[in-house]
């Protein structure tokens, strides 16, 4: 039997490279067929919302819109009794966001040349109440219902985890009292006055018009800390706390105890009893970087950023015990804030 002519293998080569071009095609289209499918749930599942003009009246969770779509970034809420029921988007778009019955705190990038950022509160009707510049890329925020406003913003650096940034964090009122910088404030830690000049605050919340605990900085330790707004006074209540949040009842403070993992900053949950001093730890093993909310007398909410979606995030629960353990609340959502029901 004679050997295949040169024609004959030629033809059986432009075959099999066919073949195989066939199969490396029909996994490319399965793969974006797929992947397609994922960018239409992101893109047209959560941001399929109505458009509101007013701020809803009642019980929600408000957050910023992390969905791809036309609602990217915009203010969204949902009922507080049904998380993962339709969000309702209002028109502005935010970097951080914080409401409260009366009001809503909005910290944004206005991009251009220059670039600026920008603190704009929204009344119910969803108009501008007030508005002034920010010192830099919007970090944290938290406004109470008499219109106290709470903003932290990087001046440089651009992360918790940086070995050097600094922070501007102030107060001001909706009716235009400023307190200004916080850094300002007579800082006192384990009964000593803070003067370094490498001091930085932040993570501002709130017990009420007059008591506030927020986060102070010096020389790569931090401090939880209380604060008197008449007093412009702020004195140190435990060492390796970040970014608090107080419960609804005031009982208990809730941040972020960092811890090195690997060489790099880890954090973890922390609740600290400010009756008894009694501090608890939640150990996560993924870690977190974001101001706590409370939820309920009970759990806790905060954001992480979703893996392998740059620019996209989710929002988790977790119960206020040790042992807790993360479980997903609302998807593609960022900077959580709770509006309960009035009183």
């Amino acid at each position: 039997m004679s050997a295949p002519g040169p024609g004959a293998v030629s033809r059986r080569r432009w075959l099999a490279l066919l073949l195989v071009a066939v199969v490396v095609l029909g996994a490319v289209t399965a793969y974006a067929v797929q992947a397609f499918g994922r960018y239409q749930e992101r893109t047209t599942g959560a941001s399929a919302a109505v458009l509101t003009e007013q701020l809803p009246g009642n019980a929600r969770i408000v957050f910023r819109n992390t969905a791809l779509g036309e609602g990217y970034g915009q203010v969204a809420s949902v009922a507080l009794d049904d998380p993962a029921g339709p969000r309702q988007l209002s028109a502005m778009a935010c970097d951080r966001v914080d409401a409260s019955g009366e009001y809503l705190a909005c910290l944004r990038t206005e991009r251009g040349i220059p670039t600026t950022f920008s603190t704009t509160v929204l009344d119910g009707q969803g108009r501008s109440a007030a508005q002034w510049p920010l010192a830099g890329i919007p970090s944290r925020t938290r406004i109470t219902e008499s219109g106290l406003v709470a903003t932290t913003a990087f001046v440089t650096g651009h992360s918790y985890a940086a070995d050097s940034f600094s922070t501007e964090t102030t107060i001001r009122s909706v009716a235009g009292e400023d307190y200004g910088n916080l850094e300002d404030f007579t800082i006192m830690v384990d009964g000593r006055q803070l003067t370094a000049v490498d001091r930085n605050v932040w993570g501002v919340t709130f017990a009420s018009d007059q008591v506030f605990y927020a986060t102070v900085a010096s020389g790569g330790a931090t401090w939880l800390v209380e604060g008197n707004l008449a007093q412009r006074r702020m004195k140190s209540v435990i060492e390796n706390a970040e970014c608090p949040s107080v419960s609804p009842d005031e009982s208990t403070v809730a941040y972020k105890k960092r811890r090195d993992q690997a060489g790099l900053a880890h954090w973890d949950i922390a609740l600290l009893e400010l009756a008894t001093g009694k501090e608890t730890v939640i150990p996560l093993p993924q870690g977190f970087d974001d101001q706590l909310e409370w939820l309920d007398e009970d759990t806790l909410l905060f954001g992480m950023p979703r893996a392998g979606a740059v620019g996209d995030s989710d929002v988790y629960r977790i119960e206020a015990v040790a042992q807790a353990v993360p479980q997903l609340f609302i998807e593609h959502a960022w900077s959580p804030s709770v509006v309960r029901p009035a009183q």
